[in-house]
């Protein structure tokens, strides 16, 4: 059984290192929306490619609101807190039941 402990407890550092990585990855989409990036750059290249299909899910149930002000990365930011908040010590729960 301690295979299956150690398994869950790795699944759960992974999973909190990915959100965590990718928190920061729509932090810094973010903040370079607030100037006029150059498309061209790999960087905002690749903050683009990699937060925009997530976002755009989102934009489609929640809309703009006055001023055009995009809530997504923010809504975005929630939720992953939210899942890494809850399925993270799930799994480590889960993994010391099994010891």
């Amino acid at each position: 059984m301690f295979i299956l402990r150690n398994l869950l407890n790795a699944l759960a550092t992974i999973i909190d290192l990915t959100v965590t990585v990718y928190i920061w990855i729509v932090i810094g989409r973010a903040v370079i929306s607030w100037v006029n990036p150059d498309p061209y750059n790999p960087i905002v290249r690749f903050l683009q490619q990699t937060t925009e299909p997530v976002l755009a899910r989102i934009r489609r149930v929640v809309p703009l609101f006055g001023g055009g002000i995009d809530f997504t990365p923010m809504l975005l930011i929630l939720a992953l807190i939210f899942l890494r908040s809850f399925l993270v010590p799930t799994l480590r729960q889960l993994a010391m039941n099994f010891g």
